[in-house]
Formats: C-alpha cells, structure tokens, sequence
C-alpha cells in the first residue's frame, strides 16, 4: 500500500473509539502512509471529551502529514493524488448518511468521492446510535455498492442503546488488506458487545 488515508469524523467517537488511534500506528508500522482528513465539525469542536484540535494534533503527529482540513485541500486527492485506499473511521451516523446520498460538504466526503471515482476501495468503520435505525437504509446502500467496503460491526450496546452499530476497530487493518484486494472481510455482522 502506498497510500492510506485515515478520516477523523468526531471528536466524540475518537474518545469512545479509543482503538482508532492505535489503528493508525498499525497502518504506520505496517509501511503504510497515512495522512489525515478531517471534517470541519473536528476541526471545530471542543466537547467534554476534549478539543478537536488536540486530537487533530496527535494525528499530525503520528503521521509525520498536516491534516486535510478544507475542500480546497481535499481536491487534488482525486486526479493529482490518488489514493490506494482510503479509511473513513470512524464513521459517525451523520456522515454515513451524506456520503450514501451522495452529499458533499466536507474534506472527508470530497476525498472518499474522489476514491471511488479512481475506482480504489473506500473501508468504512462505522461508529453511530442510529445503525439499526433510520441509518439502516443508508448502510444497505453502501455495503452493495461497489469499492465500498466495511470494518466488520455489530451492537455495542444492544439492550441500553439497541440501534447502536460500531466497527470492530481491531480488525481496521485486515479490513483494508481484503478491500485492497477487491473482498469484502468477513464475516461483516459480528458480537460487538462480548467483546
């Protein structure tokens, strides 16, 4: 792999999905390049969890690369720098539905249109209450939807939070390894919550 790209979509998520961070260390001690995009709610935020800045601080860092933070930025990862493969995780709810709508109002969203574009995987590690709810549609859209790829998920939390879906994280890694090589791992739906 020549190129990764790891996409921070809420500060929120980061704290919760604490494996997400040290997925990217895996990504770097495997040879993998990775640069970091970011969404401006990220880049804005400040929650009980932390600053987004702090986090997108840690990122720079560990990759050695400023994060993508603009769409200005984000366009030239279509035709000038292609990707091989590009990460969104974790993927929050809101940003799962944009991107299988076909919306575009973010650095994330412009860069993961651009990766399916050059017809290179896009893994998603999906991190959102609301995947057994009315994000259920938006999920079946993109699980059939050719170079679109995910990090096995299941019910973190089934009887407190019974819509809940969230990525095994641990698994980031294999995950881009299958989408690389045009699979889907498996198996997709797994026990989260014994976890």
């Amino acid at each position: 792999m020549k190129t990764n790209i790891l996409v921070l979509a809420s500060p929120v998520h980061i704290v919760r999905d604490s494996q997400v961070v040290p997925q990217i260390e895996t990504l770097l001690d495997c040879g993998c390049d990775v640069t970091g995009f970011v969404t401006y709610t990220v880049k804005n935020t400040v929650t009980r969890f932390g600053d987004g800045k702090d986090w997108i601080n840690k990122v720079e860092d560990l990759t050695g690369h400023e994060v993508v933070d603009s769409i200005v930025r984000a366009e030239p990862y279509g035709p000038k720098k292609p990707l091989d493969c590009m990460i969104i995780a974790p993927l929050t709810g809101n940003s799962l539905s944009k991107f299988a709508n076909a919306q575009t109002d973010s650095p994330v969203l412009m860069a993961a249109k651009a990766t399916l574009r050059n017809e290179r995987p896009v893994v998603l590690g999906v991190s959102t209450n609301d995947g057994l709810g009315l994000n259920l549609q938006n999920i079946a859209k993109l699980i059939v939807t050719k170079n679109i790829y995910f990090v096995p998920f299941g019910q973190d939390d089934p009887v407190n939070k019974p819509n809940s879906l969230v990525g095994r994280m641990e698994l980031l890694k294999e995950a881009v390894e299958a989408a690389i090589q045009g699979k889907q791992l498996q198996p997709v739906i797994v026990e989260k919550f014994h976890n």
